[in-house]
């Protein structure tokens, strides 16, 4: 039984070979040009197919709900949301990069929100009237806050050896632990009306708002960073193999540390982000927020393994859960749906890693 269907097998695979083979003729010659090579480095990662993905999911949803998805409104609010989570996770690609793993960041943005805006109530006084000095104040705090704990993460992987899944997990439950003592479990409502018209100003038209385009930037600087300059090299070539890398005369430890670090200011910044467009420190609107921007990493192309990385991917990746979210949401399905399909790309990317990562090891 299994010869006849070998036979029966070998001239259909034959004949569907000989009926591709001028397509993939046809491939071949094309990613031999510059246009071409590009195109082909782009699809051999996740990225590209990616953001085919989101392509074809806006389109879908678009396709179900005309008039509904798809609006300026709509866009608008889900680009805003998308905001925060895009901060962290290019601080997450790098250390991703690296091999490593960065469990806090959530929290050390909720950390950072919550001792910026209790800097800039200072005193016991009403901040709504104050001016950009206060404004300033709470903006190095949140930045230096989340400064601090990249550092203490770096400190503890590089120089104590701890693994950085343990080491991020301790200081996620510290930094979660201290931002509900300093609040007392209570959102801080107070904070300067410049705040809030920061997170309400639009820009381009008066049509994208302003913490859209600033996280836009830092995801451009952080790919422009990691793929261009000799910070990312180091970080590529300390997750690719942190022996060899150390042997080239890289500084791993330092290295680490400075990306961990990375990490954690731009989870600071995230926070003072936050706090513009919620007007509040959000206490509990922060739980997933550090599995969110993990899976947007990898699902965006950064080995798990470290070593490959791209914030392009990232970005993409970090807006599927959210047009998911508003996709479900507008087709009256329950938004859990978002958190299923999300896991079930996630687990396909991380599947398309490790067959690339495969196929090399048999070069």
């Amino acid at each position: 039984m299994t010869a006849v269907r070998r036979s029966r097998g070998g001239p259909v695979r034959r004949a569907v070979e000989s009926r591709l083979a001028p397509i993939a003729e046809l491939w071949r010659a094309f990613s031999q040009t510059r246009v071409g090579s590009v195109v082909a480095r782009a699809f051999s990662t996740n990225g590209a197919w990616i953001f085919l993905l989101l392509i074809g999911l806006m389109l879908f949803f678009n396709f179900m709900a005309p008039g509904k998805f798809l609006t300026e409104f709509n866009v608008r609010s889900m680009a805003t949301n998308v905001a925060v989570l895009l901060v962290i996770a290019v601080g997450e690609t790098f250390v991703m990069a690296t091999g490593g793993i960065d469990l806090s960041v959530g929290y050390v943005l909720l950390f950072s929100g919550v001792t910026s805006a209790q800097a800039m109530n200072w005193g016991g006084k009403d901040p709504t009237n104050s001016g950009w000095d206060i404004v300033l104040l709470g903006f190095m705090v949140a930045i230096g806050s989340g400064l601090a704990w990249g550092v203490l993460n770096g400190i503890i992987v590089a120089k104590a050896k701890v693994p950085a899944l343990i080491a991020t997990l301790g200081t996620l439950g510290m930094s979660w632990g201290l931002a509900e003592i300093f609040s007392n479990g209570q959102d801080l409502r107070y904070l300067p009306k410049i705040i809030a018209d920061m997170g309400a100003s639009r820009l381009i038209f008066d049509k994208v708002p302003l913490v859209v385009v600033v996280a836009i930037l830092i995801a451009a600087a952080g790919g422009v960073m990691l793929s261009f300059t000799r910070f990312g090299r180091y970080t590529l070539a300390i997750g690719s193999n942190q022996e060899a890398a150390r042997r080239a005369g890289i500084n791993v430890d330092r290295h680490l540390i400075a990306v961990y670090a990375l990490s954690g200011a731009l989870a600071g910044f995230a926070g003072f982000m936050s706090l513009a467009i919620f007007t509040t420190t959000t206490i509990s609107g922060h739980a997933n927020d550090n599995l969110q921007a993990i899976a947007a990493v990898v699902i965006g192309g950064t080995s798990l393994m470290g070593g490959v990385a791209t914030v392009g991917g990232t970005t993409i990746g970090i807006c599927i859960p959210m047009v998911l979210f508003s996709g479900f949401t507008i087709l009256g399905y329950q938004s859990f749906w978002r958190d299923v399909a999300v896991g079930a790309v996630l687990i396909l990317a991380v599947y398309a890693d490790q067959l690339r990562r495969r196929r090399r090891e048999r070069r």
